[in-house]
């Protein structure tokens, strides 16, 4: 048995999505004729990195045969309006397209990505500078129950401070007006044939969260997946985060949100 076909049966027996020959085959094609192949045990990480990175609708990545038999049903959303509860019959990889919190307003949570952006945070109820120019500060993450996630220390010291504090500012906006134990989210996902439903948490789902859940993130909807008038229920029990992000759609997803949140709600103010 070849190295891609052993790569294929090993992730065959796991929750991951099951790729193609060919593109397993390229996976293990070396950089030059000279180079050595990785052990096969590196070559399977690098496959299952490779996967929830990857754009489950991509031409050629998944195997055919799984595909088929490992997706949405045909025009779920449509087809299920009028169903008042059905349930998968097979697992069902799907990828994050969107995830919002129903539980607070879009104003509210407008307000905070605008305090955010002129580098206010929140700690309890004190009002925390964030550093947004140079410099900086010492506020911690978090409030004072420790849920939100909100205010944003700064640095040490100056090293790599550019670098540093650009990170620290994408990672602001992305949690404003972030998740708490007690929300509920929204999500709309993918699965292999591009078909989109919307989810929603019918029971809370640890790692489903504003400032958690990544665009492009894949998850495990398991047989017996409860689908009520089109809608996916999300169940801890039915539903398993798998992990990955698609890179350029999670980057375009957090310099949008501000903008979406305001036409949401109609509202056009300066920040």
């Amino acid at each position: 048995m070849d190295i891609p076909t052993q790569l294929q049966t090993s992730l065959s027996t796991t929750t991951h999505p099951l790729p193609s020959l060919p593109w397993l085959r390229a996976l293990c094609t070396p950089r030059t004729p000279t180079s050595p192949l990785p052990p096969l045990a590196s070559l399977l990480a690098t496959a299952r990195t490779r996967l929830l990175s990857s754009d489950l609708t991509a031409p050629g990545l998944l195997d055919a045969r799984w595909a088929a038999t490992h997706a949405l049903p045909p025009q779920l959303a449509a087809s299920q309006a009028g169903t008042r509860e059905s349930r998968l019959a097979a697992d069902v990889v799907v990828q994050v397209l969107d995830v919002e919190d129903v539980s607070r307003s879009r104003w509210e949570q407008a307000e905070r990505l605008e305090a955010l952006a002129r580098g206010e945070g929140t700690r309890g109820r004190e009002v925390v500078r964030l550093p947004v120019g140079g410099g900086g500060g010492e506020g911690e993450d978090g409030d004072g129950d420790g849920d939100d996630g909100e205010g944003v220390g700064g640095g040490q010291g100056q090293e790599g401070g550019g670098q540093q504090q650009q990170q620290q500012q994408q990672q602001q906006q992305q949690a404003g007006g972030g998740s708490t134990k007690n929300s509920t989210h929204k999500l709309v996902v993918q699965d292999c044939k591009g078909q989109k439903v919307t989810a929603i948490e019918l029971k809370r789902v640890e790692r489903l969260a504003i400032g958690k859940t990544f665009i492009g993130e894949k998850i495990l909807l398991r047989a017996g997946t409860v689908i009520a008038r089109g809608v996916v229920l999300l169940d801890p029990a039915q539903c398993v985060v798998l992990g990955g992000k698609v890179e350029a759609w999670h980057r375009a997803w957090v310099d949008g949100r501000l903008a979406r949140l305001k036409e949401a709600v109609g509202v056009e103010r300066p920040a």
